[in-house]
């Protein structure tokens, strides 16, 4: 079974997070690392283990645990300035920084707009070290007419990215 890390930080976008959990395949083991900020109730179901944020000590600290990749959905700015500098204080950043050491795939969704200097520079420093960054954005060619169509687009493209097969939106082409 492969095992996949998703993080929620921060308040807004809580849901995309949560979605995108529920369509992931019953073949990945999922460890959900919820800050204290974003505020989610999570149901525990078979292949979805729920993570205390503030024990660094879980097994998703760990090189040794054999992590297949990380996604973080949504990712707060303040998420995303500790990781890009390398500040591990709790159990999201710690999990991302094994990510990062042990060169597995890590995605991660910014959730603000519009984005500071500051903000832009983190991303590169990720970017540069292999980190997909890749915000909410819609794709205007998937003939979106709901909020539903949009949240299917962005898991499904989050998907993609991580190599995870899925039919969940119109690709382009697609009639």
């Amino acid at each position: 079974m492969k095992k996949i890390i998703v993080g929620i930080s921060g308040a807004s976008g809580v849901r995309l997070g949560e979605k995108f959990i529920k369509a992931l395949p019953k073949e990945y083991e999922i460890y959900v690392i919820p800050t204290h900020n974003a505020k989610i109730v999570s149901k525990k179901e078979e292949n979805q283990i729920l993570l205390e944020n503030s024990d660094i000590s879980e097994v998703t600290a760990s090189g040794s645990f054999g992590v297949d990749m990380m996604a973080i959905i949504p990712c707060s700015m303040n998420t995303l300035a500790k990781i890009s500098c390398g500040i591990a204080d709790n159990l999201l950043t710690r999990s991302a920084a094994v990510m990062i050491k042990e060169k597995k795939t890590l995605l991660i969704a910014p959730r603000e707009m519009p984005y500071s200097a500051i903000d832009l520079e983190n991303m590169r420093k990720l970017s540069l070290l292999n980190v997909i960054i890749a915000p909410p954005v819609a794709g205007f060619y998937a003939n979106i007419n709901t909020l539903e169509d949009m949240e299917n687009f962005l898991i499904g493209k989050w998907f993609d990215l991580l190599g995870i097969s899925n039919s969940l939106y119109k690709r382009w082409g697609e009639r």
